[in-house]
């Protein structure tokens, strides 16, 4: 083989595999769904910069030294925008017998063509087909194995006597109530709650055949949803006795369409065959045919005494006839309703009126969900896994009860509407000194809606430490409110 039929190959390699790493960053962004790549994406002209017009370069334009320079001027953009990306391509499992199969394909391409001379568009096509095999051999096996894991983590939940199974839904929340559950049960229960922000059915899956101890008595699963149907799978695996429905609103409305379909969905998880009691937020619309053999509890029932400061969150609970205080440091007002319901959960199961005093006096902050740190004399709130317009509210309204100079630093709301980023906007405007706009996607309809505040727009985060740096000091507040990866 000569040297230049080795160049040619070999930038012909780099090019598919070029292909192929764009392509799997944005499935697994998307967990997988095809559809939401190509249809809710946030920033569609990716598709066309890196991968449609590269493909189109590829298959028609001529061979000559013009189209191999094409080729990589294409290579190199990419590479800057992998190395600006927030959020990397992180190699699982299913990545890496994904790009098993892309190089299989690739070669026997290689095998089928070869001695074939000639730069066609048809040959080109033939040369690219490899991706989107491979995309659809990646998908069915990964279905296959997912059977497969499912069998398996299903037995195990089986085989582990008396687990008690605890699901946890809703639109906003869903996490810290989780995590104050788990807090909150530990001291009486061997408690194991899915980690981090776990909530898919995969995720499931994998925690309870990797995590799950056979020692547990209560499992807690967080159980999130991007369309109809989600909620109902996970159910159908854990089948929990307990499940707890936080306040649901219009979070992923742009995958849901409408409320009515949120609700629908995040209902699902009454369908458990073992369901014995339903925890519902009162504020809610009800279930209009709830489980005929569950009991149904309301929450928060008659909070009182909410006193919210930069200090932590206070408020009394009636539980079983007696008014109890409870004085936590987790900081803002809503976390009364997660807090209350993983209250009412522990005194059901049986800890007493003291014991849940205790353990609200020592539950921790969940880590950037309005945790408060100190660095350098600067008061930070982060907030930066929040999304939701009322979490965002309350940031807003605990930050203006400090003195001094205050500075936000958001992308504003997203997966939500343009109304309910004006009315951020506007509360943003009458606390803030200096509002920092991260990402394009709200950048316009919140530098239009601030007047006041100082602003400074920025199309990514690279140079957020150097401004933090030189606009802020000692005794300033700096409230880190939602964090949008790069590709929203």
């Amino acid at each position: 083989m000569q040297d230049i039929d080795i160049f040619i190959m070999a930038t012909r390699w780099i090019f598919l595999v070029a292909l192929g790493y764009y392509a799997m960053v944005n499935l697994q962004w998307y967990h997988y769904k095809i559809t939401r790549v190509l249809f809710k994406h946030h920033k569609q002209r990716w598709h066309l910069f890196y991968f449609t017009l590269p493909i189109l370069y590829f298959i028609f334009i001529p061979d000559n030294i013009y189209f191999y320079v094409g080729l990589y001027l294409y290579l190199l953009m990419l590479g800057i925008w992998i190395f600006n990306l927030s959020k990397k391509l992180i190699l699982t499992g299913r990545v890496l017998r994904f790009f098993g199969f892309y190089i299989i394909f690739i070669i026997f391409n290689e095998l089928l063509l070869l001695g074939i001379d000639g730069h066609s568009p048809i040959i080109q096509c033939i040369y690219v087909l490899p991706l989107f095999i491979s995309i659809f051999i990646s998908s069915l096996t990964e279905k296959i194995l997912l059977n497969r894991y499912k069998k398996l983590a299903k037995d195990k939940l089986q085989n582990i006597p008396n687990l008690i199974i605890i699901a946890v839904t809703g639109s906003y929340g869903k996490t810290s109530l989780k995590n104050y559950l788990n807090q909150i049960l530990q001291e009486g229960f061997k408690v194991y709650a899915t980690p981090r922000s776990v909530n898919t059915l995969t995720g499931i899956i994998a925690d309870i055949n990797q995590n799950l101890s056979p020692l547990t008595d209560i499992y807690i699963v967080e159980a999130g949803a991007r369309g109809s149907g989600d909620i109902k799978e996970i159910v159908e695996l854990i089948a929990p006795q307990i499940v707890i429905i936080g306040k649901i609103g219009e979070a992923h409305i742009e995958y849901f369409k409408n409320i009515e379909n949120i609700y629908r969905t995040k209902y699902e998880i009454l369908e458990s065959k073992r369901l014995k009691t339903a925890y519902i937020y009162k504020d809610n619309i009800q279930p209009t045919n709830p489980p005929p053999l569950a009991k149904i509890i309301n929450f928060p029932q008659n909070p009182s005494d909410i006193e919210a400061t930069l200090k932590g969150t206070n408020f009394s609970l009636t539980i079983k006839g007696e008014k109890l205080n409870f004085q936590t440091r987790i900081l803002g007002a809503f976390n009364v309703i997660n807090i209350s319901a993983a209250i009412a959960v522990g005194s059901d199961l049986g800890i007493s009126n003291a014991r849940l005093i205790k353990q609200a006096q020592k539950l921790e902050p969940i880590n950037h969900r309005l945790s408060k740190i100190i660095v350098n004399g600067k008061i930070i709130l982060d907030d930066s896994y929040n999304g939701n317009l009322d979490g965002m509210l309350e940031a807003i309204r605990l930050a203006s009860l400090h003195n001094g100079k205050k500075i936000i630093v958001t992308p504003g709301l997203i997966e939500s509407s343009k109304e309910a980023n004006i009315k951020l906007a506007r509360a943003i405007d009458k606390v803030f000194n200096l509002a920092i706009i991260t990402g394009e996607l709200n950048a316009n309809i919140l530098r239009i809606n601030i007047h006041n505040a100082q602003k400074i727009l920025l199309k990514d985060k690279t140079n957020i430490e150097h401004i933090l740096k030189s606009t802020t000091n000692s005794g300033d507040l700096i409230l880190f409110a939602n964090d949008a990866p790069s590709y929203i």
